[in-house]
């Protein structure tokens, strides 16, 4: 079952630049070595916070890269940025439009 992860977190003002700048190669990064990844948002929220919006292909892919992430340089590199984390889940997509599949 396709499945959204949600990792809210905070970058200092000083590192959002460069954060947002090295994403492309992080994402790419993360789609060569997770396949399941079908896409990925990275938003910001009114407070000022980000929440990164993952759309995987199945549940157990998604907790696999989740697992592992850390072993992608460019994501570990990219984690560098976040200051503070409030988590990360897994939430199974039940209906959507468009389909997702």
């Amino acid at each position: 079952m396709t499945t959204i992860e949600l990792a809210r977190f905070r970058v200092e003002d000083a590192a959002v630049d460069r954060m947002v700048a090295e994403r492309p190669a992080m994402v790419e990064a993360m789609r060569r070595r997770f396949p399941g990844c079908l896409a990925a948002y990275l938003t910001r929220e009114d407070d000022g916070g980000w929440l990164d919006v993952v759309l995987w292909r199945s549940r157990a892919e998604a907790e696999e890269a989740a697992r592992s992430i850390d072993t992608v340089p460019e994501c570990a590199a990219w984690f560098r940025h976040i200051s503070a984390s409030s988590g990360l889940r897994h939430v199974e997509v039940v209906d959507a439009w468009p389909d997702p599949a």
